[in-house]
């Protein structure tokens, strides 16, 4: 992860600080960074014979082989190739609250939430069970989108994402299921990006000159009665705002009367 990264994602957990019990302790002691979240995917996986489902994230680490197979229907079945093969250096597997755990903004709750794969007639839901009193609400994290049996995949509700715990800037094997919100609080506010591209520089100013159109216009041609410009003045003089005044013309000369020639 760039430092850049980090250093906003720093930010955006430092906003919610202690709202619930224990965020304060959390967050001084592990830290979350952004992960590539296209080579993960949650899997509600079948507990032997007994109807029930436990959590399993698998992940992609390199493309030598691949980990899973996901299919086209909804809810998608999921084929975890990882189990027939040593997946050593090649897949990573989280499959109990020592690969994965929740956390909202700074507050790692790893010890006062647990993960549970509630199976309905409708949906499979991924819910976030506070253990606690007083620890926090109960939160839906994910869903299959529709019934389903066997391996299928869990879609993440929106707001929440994956990421990875770390520890003095140091990237853990253990992800998080995120959000940086509790349920019912506003979304952090979404800044505008830069500008396209570099604001255009003023002009200089040259006194006796108009200001300088708009970059957007065509450039005003100089009127050729436009006095020039002293070779003494400054370019760098501010220009006044006074006008120029005209050389006034000379008044007319009346002729004196010439008398008529004598006889």
């Amino acid at each position: 992860m760039s430092v850049a990264g980090t250093v906003a994602v720093s930010a955006t957990l430092a906003l919610g600080a202690a709202l619930w019990p224990g965020g304060a302790m959390a967050q001084s002691m592990f830290g979350a960074a952004e992960l590539e979240p296209q080579k993960f995917v949650l899997v509600a996986s079948p507990v032997g014979s007994s109807g029930r489902y436990q959590l399993n994230i698998y992940e992609q680490v390199n493309d030598r082989k691949p980990c899973f197979a996901i299919g086209e229907s909804k809810p998608a079945a999921v084929n975890p190739l990882l189990a027939t093969f040593d997946f050593t250096g090649i897949c990573s597997r989280y499959i109990d609250a020592n690969g994965y755990s929740v956390r909202v903004g700074p507050s790692d709750l790893a010890g006062s939430y647990r993960v549970l794969v509630r199976s309905e007639a409708s949906d499979t839901l991924l819910i976030a069970l506070p253990t606690k009193p007083g620890a926090g609400p109960e939160m839906v994290v994910a869903k299959a989108g529709g019934a389903a049996s066997g391996f299928h995949k869990l879609d993440l509700e929106p707001g929440w994402r994956l990421m990875r715990r770390q520890f003095r800037g140091r990237n853990l094997g253990h992800v998080y299921l995120f959000n940086e919100v509790w349920p019912g609080e506003p979304s952090p506010a979404v800044t505008s990006g830069p500008p396209s591209g570099p604001a255009p520089a003023p002009a200089a100013s040259v006194p006796g000159l108009s200001p300088s159109p708009a970059a957007s216009g065509p450039a005003a041609p100089v009127a050729a009665t436009q006095a020039p410009v002293a070779a003494s003045e400054s370019l760098n003089a501010p220009a006044s705002s006074a006008p120029i005044p005209l050389q006034a013309s000379p008044a007319p000369v009346t002729p004196l009367p010439v008398p008529p020639p004598k006889l």
